[in-house]
Protein backbone atom coordinates (compact mmCIF):
# COMPACT_ATOMS: atom_id res chain seq x y z
CA UNK A 1 0.00 0.00 0.00
CA UNK A 2 2.71 2.32 0.93
CA UNK A 3 3.97 2.20 -2.94
CA UNK A 4 0.40 3.08 -3.96
CA UNK A 5 0.45 5.94 -1.72
CA UNK A 6 3.75 7.44 -3.12
CA UNK A 7 2.60 7.23 -6.19
CA UNK A 8 -0.41 8.68 -5.89
CA UNK A 9 1.32 11.58 -3.70
CA UNK A 10 2.73 12.33 -7.56
CA UNK A 11 -0.64 12.24 -9.23
CA UNK A 12 -1.99 14.34 -6.29
CA UNK A 13 0.40 17.10 -7.17
CA UNK A 14 0.54 16.87 -10.89
CA UNK A 15 -3.61 17.22 -10.07
CA UNK A 16 -2.73 20.37 -7.97
CA UNK A 17 -0.29 22.06 -10.73
CA UNK A 18 -3.02 20.79 -13.68
CA UNK A 19 -5.57 22.75 -11.85
CA UNK A 20 -3.18 25.65 -11.07
CA UNK A 21 -2.47 25.53 -15.00
CA UNK A 22 -6.54 25.66 -15.33
CA UNK A 23 -6.77 28.97 -13.40
CA UNK A 24 -4.22 30.73 -15.06
CA UNK A 25 -5.44 29.78 -18.45
CA UNK A 26 -9.26 30.85 -17.82
CA UNK A 27 -6.95 34.34 -16.81
CA UNK A 28 -5.03 34.58 -19.54
CA UNK A 29 -8.25 34.33 -21.54
CA UNK A 30 -9.96 37.15 -19.67
CA UNK A 31 -6.89 39.48 -19.96
CA UNK A 32 -5.97 38.83 -23.44
CA UNK A 33 -9.74 39.52 -24.38
CA UNK A 34 -9.89 42.58 -22.34
CA UNK A 35 -7.00 44.07 -23.90
CA UNK A 36 -6.67 47.03 -26.67
CA UNK A 37 -5.39 45.08 -29.87
CA UNK A 38 -3.15 47.03 -32.06
CA UNK A 39 -4.36 48.15 -35.24
CA UNK A 40 -2.16 46.69 -37.36
CA UNK A 41 -4.24 45.13 -40.84
CA UNK A 42 -1.55 44.46 -43.95
CA UNK A 43 -2.65 42.75 -47.04
CA UNK A 44 -2.95 39.22 -46.23
CA UNK A 45 -2.70 35.90 -47.96
CA UNK A 46 -4.87 33.46 -46.25
CA UNK A 47 -3.89 29.81 -47.53
CA UNK A 48 -6.18 26.97 -47.38
CA UNK A 49 -4.37 23.63 -47.96
CA UNK A 50 -7.68 21.14 -48.95
CA UNK A 51 -8.04 17.06 -49.59
CA UNK A 52 -11.29 16.30 -49.20
CA UNK A 53 -14.50 17.35 -47.76
CA UNK A 54 -14.89 18.12 -43.72
CA UNK A 55 -18.07 17.74 -42.13
CA UNK A 56 -19.40 21.32 -42.58
CA UNK A 57 -17.31 22.07 -45.40
CA UNK A 58 -19.54 24.64 -47.04
CA UNK A 59 -19.94 26.83 -43.77
CA UNK A 60 -16.49 26.86 -42.47
CA UNK A 61 -14.94 28.09 -46.24
CA UNK A 62 -17.86 30.39 -45.93
CA UNK A 63 -16.42 32.12 -43.03
CA UNK A 64 -13.37 32.43 -44.79
CA UNK A 65 -15.25 34.86 -47.37
CA UNK A 66 -16.82 36.88 -44.35
CA UNK A 67 -13.87 38.00 -42.58
CA UNK A 68 -13.82 41.95 -41.02
CA UNK A 69 -10.49 42.40 -42.37
CA UNK A 70 -9.60 45.52 -45.54
CA UNK A 71 -7.99 43.68 -47.81
CA UNK A 72 -6.82 39.96 -47.97
CA UNK A 73 -6.87 36.61 -50.38
CA UNK A 74 -7.84 33.38 -50.14
CA UNK A 75 -5.62 31.04 -51.51
CA UNK A 76 -7.29 27.48 -51.95
CA UNK A 77 -4.82 24.67 -52.69
CA UNK A 78 -5.16 20.77 -53.70
CA UNK A 79 -3.52 18.22 -54.80
CA UNK A 80 -5.56 17.86 -57.89
CA UNK A 81 -7.90 19.99 -59.76
CA UNK A 82 -10.96 17.78 -59.38
CA UNK A 83 -10.70 17.41 -55.69
CA UNK A 84 -14.48 18.04 -54.36
CA UNK A 85 -13.13 20.56 -51.75
CA UNK A 86 -12.14 23.22 -54.48
CA UNK A 87 -15.74 22.34 -56.30
CA UNK A 88 -17.23 23.81 -52.75
CA UNK A 89 -14.62 26.48 -52.82
CA UNK A 90 -15.59 27.78 -55.76
CA UNK A 91 -19.30 27.79 -54.43
CA UNK A 92 -18.38 30.01 -52.27
CA UNK A 93 -16.42 31.93 -54.22
CA UNK A 94 -19.78 32.28 -56.53
CA UNK A 95 -22.44 32.82 -53.43
CA UNK A 96 -20.34 35.59 -51.60
CA UNK A 97 -19.67 37.68 -55.10
CA UNK A 98 -19.67 41.04 -54.60
CA UNK A 99 -20.17 40.50 -50.71
CA UNK A 100 -16.62 39.75 -50.07
CA UNK A 101 -13.29 41.74 -49.99
CA UNK A 102 -11.32 38.81 -50.38
CA UNK A 103 -10.13 37.62 -53.71
CA UNK A 104 -10.00 34.44 -54.04
CA UNK A 105 -7.98 31.86 -56.11
CA UNK A 106 -7.36 28.56 -56.59
CA UNK A 107 -3.81 26.37 -56.92
CA UNK A 108 -3.45 23.08 -58.14
CA UNK A 109 0.09 21.39 -56.54
CA UNK A 110 0.21 18.28 -58.08
CA UNK A 111 0.94 14.98 -56.02
CA UNK A 112 3.42 15.40 -52.68
CA UNK A 113 6.57 12.59 -53.76
CA UNK A 114 9.07 13.76 -50.91
CA UNK A 115 7.24 15.39 -47.92
CA UNK A 116 3.30 15.33 -46.40
CA UNK A 117 0.59 16.33 -49.14
CA UNK A 118 -0.63 19.92 -47.23
CA UNK A 119 2.61 20.38 -46.47
CA UNK A 120 3.31 20.09 -50.10
CA UNK A 121 0.36 22.06 -50.95
CA UNK A 122 1.27 24.80 -48.86
CA UNK A 123 4.91 25.16 -50.63
CA UNK A 124 3.17 25.44 -53.72
CA UNK A 125 0.65 27.97 -52.15
CA UNK A 126 3.16 30.21 -50.46
CA UNK A 127 4.81 30.34 -53.90
CA UNK A 128 1.90 31.76 -55.31
CA UNK A 129 0.78 34.29 -52.88
CA UNK A 130 0.51 38.10 -53.68
CA UNK A 131 3.92 39.83 -53.80
CA UNK A 132 2.39 42.47 -52.19
CA UNK A 133 1.09 40.39 -49.34
CA UNK A 134 3.03 41.22 -46.15
CA UNK A 135 1.40 38.47 -43.92
CA UNK A 136 0.93 34.84 -44.80
CA UNK A 137 -2.18 32.98 -42.52
CA UNK A 138 -2.36 29.09 -42.73
CA UNK A 139 -5.99 27.41 -42.01
CA UNK A 140 -7.14 24.05 -42.01
CA UNK A 141 -10.91 23.06 -44.19
CA UNK A 142 -12.19 21.54 -40.58
CA UNK A 143 -12.14 25.37 -38.60
CA UNK A 144 -14.82 27.38 -38.91
CA UNK A 145 -12.96 30.80 -37.73
CA UNK A 146 -15.06 33.74 -36.31
CA UNK A 147 -15.85 37.08 -38.05
CA UNK A 148 -13.10 38.56 -36.07
CA UNK A 149 -11.05 35.44 -36.29
CA UNK A 150 -7.82 37.34 -38.84
CA UNK A 151 -8.11 40.77 -37.72
CA UNK A 152 -7.09 38.76 -34.30
CA UNK A 153 -4.63 36.21 -35.63
CA UNK A 154 -2.57 39.45 -37.38
CA UNK A 155 -2.55 41.90 -34.72
CA UNK A 156 -0.08 40.42 -32.50
CA UNK A 157 2.45 40.62 -35.47
CA UNK A 158 2.68 44.26 -34.95
CA UNK A 159 5.32 43.86 -32.73
CA UNK A 160 8.17 42.86 -35.31
CA UNK A 161 9.76 40.74 -32.50
CA UNK A 162 6.95 38.19 -32.27
CA UNK A 163 7.63 35.32 -34.32
CA UNK A 164 4.05 33.87 -34.91
CA UNK A 165 0.82 34.20 -33.86
CA UNK A 166 -1.54 30.97 -33.06
CA UNK A 167 -5.16 29.97 -32.21
CA UNK A 168 -6.26 26.48 -32.00
CA UNK A 169 -9.51 24.04 -32.61
CA UNK A 170 -12.14 23.31 -29.67
CA UNK A 171 -13.90 20.47 -31.08
CA UNK A 172 -17.86 20.75 -31.18
CA UNK A 173 -20.01 17.79 -31.55
CA UNK A 174 -23.05 17.75 -33.56
CA UNK A 175 -25.05 14.95 -33.41
CA UNK A 176 -22.91 13.86 -30.24
CA UNK A 177 -21.97 10.85 -29.50
CA UNK A 178 -19.12 9.10 -26.79
CA UNK A 179 -16.31 9.22 -29.28
CA UNK A 180 -17.27 12.61 -30.45
CA UNK A 181 -17.22 14.09 -26.80
CA UNK A 182 -14.25 12.03 -25.94
CA UNK A 183 -12.56 13.24 -28.62
CA UNK A 184 -13.25 16.88 -27.63
CA UNK A 185 -12.42 16.37 -24.23
CA UNK A 186 -9.19 15.17 -25.39
CA UNK A 187 -8.31 17.43 -27.66
CA UNK A 188 -8.94 20.30 -24.97
CA UNK A 189 -6.24 19.12 -22.70
CA UNK A 190 -3.79 20.24 -25.81
CA UNK A 191 -5.72 23.73 -26.22
CA UNK A 192 -4.52 24.28 -22.37
CA UNK A 193 -1.14 23.61 -22.95
CA UNK A 194 -1.14 27.00 -24.82
CA UNK A 195 -0.77 30.41 -22.87
CA UNK A 196 1.07 33.21 -21.81
CA UNK A 197 4.78 32.24 -22.35
CA UNK A 198 5.70 32.81 -25.84
CA UNK A 199 8.90 30.77 -25.88
CA UNK A 200 6.98 27.68 -24.92
CA UNK A 201 3.89 27.97 -27.18
CA UNK A 202 3.89 26.23 -30.04
CA UNK A 203 2.04 27.09 -33.90
CA UNK A 204 -1.36 24.94 -34.72
CA UNK A 205 -1.57 24.60 -38.52
CA UNK A 206 -5.09 25.06 -38.73
CA UNK A 207 -4.77 29.02 -37.15
CA UNK A 208 -1.71 30.32 -38.10
CA UNK A 209 -0.47 34.04 -38.70
CA UNK A 210 3.46 34.85 -39.82
CA UNK A 211 5.00 37.74 -41.45
CA UNK A 212 6.26 37.15 -44.96
CA UNK A 213 9.62 38.77 -43.97
CA UNK A 214 9.89 35.88 -40.60
CA UNK A 215 8.65 33.05 -43.04
CA UNK A 216 11.23 34.02 -45.69
CA UNK A 217 14.04 34.60 -43.15
CA UNK A 218 13.62 31.30 -41.73
CA UNK A 219 13.80 29.46 -45.05
CA UNK A 220 10.57 28.03 -44.65
CA UNK A 221 9.92 26.23 -47.39
CA UNK A 222 13.40 24.96 -47.75
CA UNK A 223 12.82 23.16 -44.19
CA UNK A 224 9.22 22.28 -44.69
CA UNK A 225 10.74 20.02 -47.58
CA UNK A 226 10.68 16.20 -46.60
CA UNK A 227 8.14 16.79 -43.83
CA UNK A 228 5.11 15.56 -42.77
CA UNK A 229 3.97 18.40 -40.01
CA UNK A 230 4.05 21.92 -41.46
CA UNK A 231 3.25 23.07 -37.56
CA UNK A 232 5.84 20.53 -35.82
CA UNK A 233 8.51 22.40 -38.47
CA UNK A 234 7.62 25.95 -38.14
CA UNK A 235 7.65 25.72 -34.08
CA UNK A 236 11.21 24.17 -33.94
CA UNK A 237 11.92 26.74 -36.46
CA UNK A 238 10.59 29.78 -34.44
CA UNK A 239 12.30 27.98 -31.14
CA UNK A 240 15.75 28.13 -32.32
CA UNK A 241 15.58 31.63 -34.28
CA UNK A 242 14.10 32.19 -29.86
CA UNK A 243 11.14 34.11 -31.83
CA UNK A 244 7.63 34.25 -29.31
CA UNK A 245 4.85 32.26 -30.64
CA UNK A 246 1.98 34.31 -29.48
CA UNK A 247 -1.19 32.27 -28.68
CA UNK A 248 -4.59 34.89 -29.18
CA UNK A 249 -7.92 33.39 -26.84
CA UNK A 250 -9.82 35.23 -30.01
CA UNK A 251 -8.56 32.57 -32.27
CA UNK A 252 -9.48 29.24 -30.24
CA UNK A 253 -11.78 28.20 -32.92
CA UNK A 254 -14.96 25.92 -33.52
CA UNK A 255 -14.55 22.61 -35.61
CA UNK A 256 -18.06 21.28 -35.66
CA UNK A 257 -17.51 17.79 -36.42
CA UNK A 258 -18.30 13.80 -35.01
CA UNK A 259 -16.30 10.75 -35.53
CA UNK A 260 -16.52 7.35 -35.02
CA UNK A 261 -14.66 5.36 -32.41
CA UNK A 262 -12.46 4.46 -35.14
CA UNK A 263 -11.87 7.39 -36.32
CA UNK A 264 -11.33 9.26 -32.55
CA UNK A 265 -8.45 5.70 -32.56
CA UNK A 266 -7.12 6.81 -35.74
CA UNK A 267 -6.86 10.84 -35.10
CA UNK A 268 -5.49 10.59 -31.82
CA UNK A 269 -2.98 8.22 -32.28
CA UNK A 270 -1.85 9.71 -35.63
CA UNK A 271 -1.33 13.13 -33.36
CA UNK A 272 1.01 10.64 -30.57
CA UNK A 273 2.74 9.31 -33.52
CA UNK A 274 3.56 12.40 -35.18
CA UNK A 275 4.83 13.78 -31.76
CA UNK A 276 7.46 10.96 -31.27
CA UNK A 277 8.69 11.96 -34.68
CA UNK A 278 9.09 15.54 -34.31
CA UNK A 279 9.27 16.03 -30.37
CA UNK A 280 10.47 12.80 -28.50
CA UNK A 281 10.86 14.32 -25.51
CA UNK A 282 7.09 15.25 -25.15
CA UNK A 283 6.01 12.01 -26.44
CA UNK A 284 8.26 10.17 -23.44
CA UNK A 285 6.86 12.99 -21.06
CA UNK A 286 3.25 11.54 -22.15
CA UNK A 287 3.77 8.04 -21.52
CA UNK A 288 5.33 8.58 -18.19
CA UNK A 289 2.93 10.92 -17.01
CA UNK A 290 -0.35 9.25 -18.23
CA UNK A 291 1.14 6.06 -17.55
CA UNK A 292 1.35 7.07 -13.92
CA UNK A 293 -2.16 8.22 -13.57
CA UNK A 294 -3.99 5.38 -14.84
CA UNK A 295 -2.13 3.13 -12.65
CA UNK A 296 -3.52 5.50 -9.57
CA UNK A 297 -6.68 6.48 -10.75
CA UNK A 298 -7.82 3.37 -12.05
CA UNK A 299 -5.69 1.13 -10.02
CA UNK A 300 -6.95 3.08 -7.26
CA UNK A 301 -10.79 2.24 -8.06
CA UNK A 302 -10.02 -1.49 -8.78
CA UNK A 303 -8.27 -1.34 -5.10
CA UNK A 304 -11.08 0.13 -3.75
CA UNK A 305 -13.18 -2.39 -4.97
CA UNK A 306 -10.97 -5.68 -3.95
CA UNK A 307 -10.63 -4.12 -0.66
CA UNK A 308 -14.14 -3.57 -0.10
CA UNK A 309 -15.42 -7.12 -1.41
CA UNK A 310 -12.42 -8.72 1.18
CA UNK A 311 -14.26 -6.57 3.79
CA UNK A 312 -10.92 -4.70 4.46
CA UNK A 313 -10.85 -0.68 5.01
CA UNK A 314 -10.56 0.90 1.64
CA UNK A 315 -11.93 4.55 2.66
CA UNK A 316 -8.35 5.83 2.03
CA UNK A 317 -7.87 4.90 -1.76
CA UNK A 318 -10.97 6.01 -2.50
CA UNK A 319 -10.36 9.39 -1.18
CA UNK A 320 -7.00 9.01 -3.50
CA UNK A 321 -8.99 8.58 -6.67
CA UNK A 322 -11.73 10.81 -5.51
CA UNK A 323 -9.58 14.10 -4.71
CA UNK A 324 -8.04 13.15 -8.15
CA UNK A 325 -11.12 13.08 -9.99
CA UNK A 326 -12.43 16.05 -8.38
CA UNK A 327 -9.19 18.37 -9.31
CA UNK A 328 -9.68 17.33 -12.75
CA UNK A 329 -13.57 17.78 -12.47
CA UNK A 330 -12.64 21.73 -11.79
CA UNK A 331 -9.74 22.13 -14.13
CA UNK A 332 -12.29 21.13 -16.88
CA UNK A 333 -14.75 23.57 -15.66
CA UNK A 334 -12.08 26.69 -15.96
CA UNK A 335 -11.46 25.35 -19.26
CA UNK A 336 -14.96 25.50 -20.30
CA UNK A 337 -15.52 28.68 -18.99
CA UNK A 338 -12.49 30.24 -20.78
CA UNK A 339 -13.63 28.76 -24.47
CA UNK A 340 -17.46 30.04 -23.82
CA UNK A 341 -15.71 33.57 -23.32
CA UNK A 342 -14.77 33.26 -27.44
CA UNK A 343 -16.93 30.74 -28.41
CA UNK A 344 -20.13 32.85 -28.29
CA UNK A 345 -22.35 31.78 -31.04
CA UNK A 346 -21.67 27.86 -29.78
CA UNK A 347 -23.03 27.97 -26.00
CA UNK A 348 -25.70 25.42 -26.86
CA UNK A 349 -23.19 22.96 -27.63
CA UNK A 350 -20.66 24.33 -25.30
CA UNK A 351 -23.12 23.36 -22.58
CA UNK A 352 -24.51 20.04 -24.21
CA UNK A 353 -20.58 18.76 -23.96
CA UNK A 354 -20.75 19.92 -20.62
CA UNK A 355 -20.82 16.41 -18.68
CA UNK A 356 -18.65 14.86 -20.64
CA UNK A 357 -15.62 17.76 -19.81
CA UNK A 358 -16.29 17.16 -16.20
CA UNK A 359 -17.13 13.69 -16.22
CA UNK A 360 -15.03 11.83 -19.33
CA UNK A 361 -11.66 13.52 -18.80
CA UNK A 362 -10.49 10.43 -16.92
CA UNK A 363 -10.82 8.35 -19.93
CA UNK A 364 -8.26 10.70 -22.03
CA UNK A 365 -5.52 9.88 -19.77
CA UNK A 366 -6.31 5.97 -20.67
CA UNK A 367 -6.58 6.95 -24.20
CA UNK A 368 -3.53 9.51 -24.44
CA UNK A 369 -1.53 6.12 -22.94
CA UNK A 370 -3.23 3.56 -25.52
CA UNK A 371 -1.47 6.18 -28.37
CA UNK A 372 1.64 7.04 -26.95
CA UNK A 373 2.25 3.18 -27.15
CA UNK A 374 1.04 2.58 -30.30
CA UNK A 375 3.16 5.20 -31.14
CA UNK A 376 6.19 3.13 -30.36
CA UNK A 377 5.07 0.30 -31.96
CA UNK A 378 4.80 1.85 -35.36
CA UNK A 379 5.34 4.93 -37.55
CA UNK A 380 2.69 4.62 -39.92
CA UNK A 381 -0.38 6.93 -40.48
CA UNK A 382 -3.26 7.34 -42.67
CA UNK A 383 -4.06 11.25 -43.19
CA UNK A 384 -6.71 12.43 -44.95
CA UNK A 385 -6.69 9.23 -47.76
CA UNK A 386 -2.86 9.15 -48.09
CA UNK A 387 -0.71 6.08 -45.91
CA UNK A 388 2.48 7.43 -44.80
CA UNK A 389 5.98 6.45 -42.69
CA UNK A 390 7.67 8.82 -40.59
CA UNK A 391 11.03 7.78 -41.20
CA UNK A 392 12.51 10.79 -39.32
CA UNK A 393 11.73 15.13 -39.05
CA UNK A 394 13.00 15.33 -42.20
CA UNK A 395 11.77 12.47 -44.10
CA UNK A 396 8.36 11.05 -44.86
CA UNK A 397 7.97 8.10 -47.01
CA UNK A 398 4.26 7.64 -49.22
CA UNK A 399 3.10 4.17 -48.86
CA UNK A 400 0.28 5.10 -50.92
CA UNK A 401 -2.67 7.37 -51.81
CA UNK A 402 -6.39 6.92 -52.71
CA UNK A 403 -8.48 9.87 -54.11
CA UNK A 404 -10.84 11.90 -51.74
CA UNK A 405 -14.68 10.78 -51.34
CA UNK A 406 -16.70 13.22 -53.76
CA UNK A 407 -18.69 15.83 -52.05
CA UNK A 408 -22.47 16.05 -50.71
CA UNK A 409 -25.08 18.50 -50.88
CA UNK A 410 -24.54 18.99 -47.34
CA UNK A 411 -21.70 20.55 -47.98
CA UNK A 412 -22.50 23.58 -49.90
CA UNK A 413 -22.10 26.80 -48.53
CA UNK A 414 -24.68 28.60 -46.66
CA UNK A 415 -25.35 31.98 -45.87
CA UNK A 416 -28.05 34.02 -43.70
CA UNK A 417 -30.04 36.99 -45.11
CA UNK A 418 -27.11 39.54 -44.98
CA UNK A 419 -24.69 37.28 -46.79
CA UNK A 420 -22.71 35.89 -44.30
CA UNK A 421 -21.80 32.49 -42.58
Amino acid sequence: MWFYYLLAALVLLQSIASLRGGVRWLAYFRRELAAKRPLYLPFASVVVPCRGVDQGLGANLSALFAQHYPAYEIIFVSDGPDDPALAVAREARRKFAGESIARARFVVAGRAIESGQKVHNLRAAVGECDPASEVLVFVDTDARPSGGWLRALVAPLADATVGASTGYRWFLPTAGGLASHLRSVWNASIASALGSDGARNFCWGGSTAIRRETFEGLRMRERWRGTLSDDFALTRALHEAKLPIHFVPACLTASHEDCSLRELLEFTTRQLKITRVYAPTLWKIVLVSNLLFVLVFFGGIALSLARAALGLEFAWPLAVVSAIFLLGTWKAFFRLRAAALVLEDDHAQLRAGLWAHLALWPLTAALYLYNALAAACSRRILWRGVTYELKSATETAIISATPPPPATPDDAPVTNETGHA
